[in-house]
């Protein structure tokens, strides 16, 4: 049986005294894909913080590997495993590539650790404009180096949110190759994901989050199946 990398037990969070998640509960296999889907303002960047100690919670458990993080702070969760690909890539624009890559390292023991070199066979662009200033690539670029500072922490788990937002396709099938690789190589990743049909092809498990709580939980096989489980909870048809 398969151990679990994350679990989230009864998770409540606030914004001051804004009550914003309500007893979020879900578990990430080890190896395996979760999509947490929902509409704007659901509440899944907020789940993603809160994961990412950006957010402390006020009430439940985060288990990493069966090790208790919820009250940890942002820095310690990061040295403990959980790395962000935040929305919108926040890349840093007056630094290289190479210089936003090594700011973020991380080294760990074992085989296939992530590196620079590692980074730039994953995304090849990168490698060829590992001088250029980050605040001077692409969109897609700036994304394959939101991806790439992550990975450069050597993470046990992944949070991805909204890694295709703003890119045009062909792009995003490269995105969506990447992060099949990364799964195929173990890696245990939380997607948020407006794009349904990219969040399907690539997750094992599916989350859906409705106004602060979880109104979906379970495998793609049952969402192919009778799709409209999910779809009357995001809108779409």
């Amino acid at each position: 049986m398969a151990s679990d990398a994350l679990v989230l037990d009864d998770i409540h969070a606030y914004y001051g005294e804004s009550h914003v998640l309500h007893g979020i509960s879900l578990r990430l296999e080890e190896g395996k894909l979760l999509a947490l889907l929902g509409r704007n303002g659901a509440g899944k960047t907020t789940t993603m913080s809160t994961i990412a100690g950006l957010l402390p919670a006020r009430q439940g458990a985060i288990r990493l590997f069966e090790h208790n993080i919820e009250k940890l702070g942002p820095e310690s969760i990061a040295r403990e495993g959980v790395r962000l690909v935040p929305q919108g890539r926040r890349v840093f624009p007056s630094l290289t590539v190479r210089e936003n890559l090594m700011v973020a390292e991380q080294k760990r023991g074992g085989t296939g650790a992530w590196s620079f070199d590692r980074v730039c066979q994953l995304f090849p662009p990168l490698g060829e404009r590992h001088r250029q200033s980050a605040g001077t690539l692409s969109g897609g670029e700036q994304q394959m180096l939101a991806i790439g500072r992550a990975l450069m922490g050597n993470p046990k788990v992944l949070l991805m949110d909204e890694p295709s937002e703003g890119l045009a396709p062909r792009i995003v099938a490269e995105v969506g190759r990447a992060i099949q690789q990364l799964k195929s190589e173990g890696l245990s990743i939380i997607l948020v994901e407006q794009n349904f049909k990219l969040a399907l092809d690539l997750a094992d498990e599916v989350v859906v989050i409705n106004t602060g709580r979880v109104a979906y939980s379970g495998s793609v096989a049952s969402v192919r199946a009778q799709p409209d489980l999910v779809t009357q909870h995001l809108g779409v048809f």
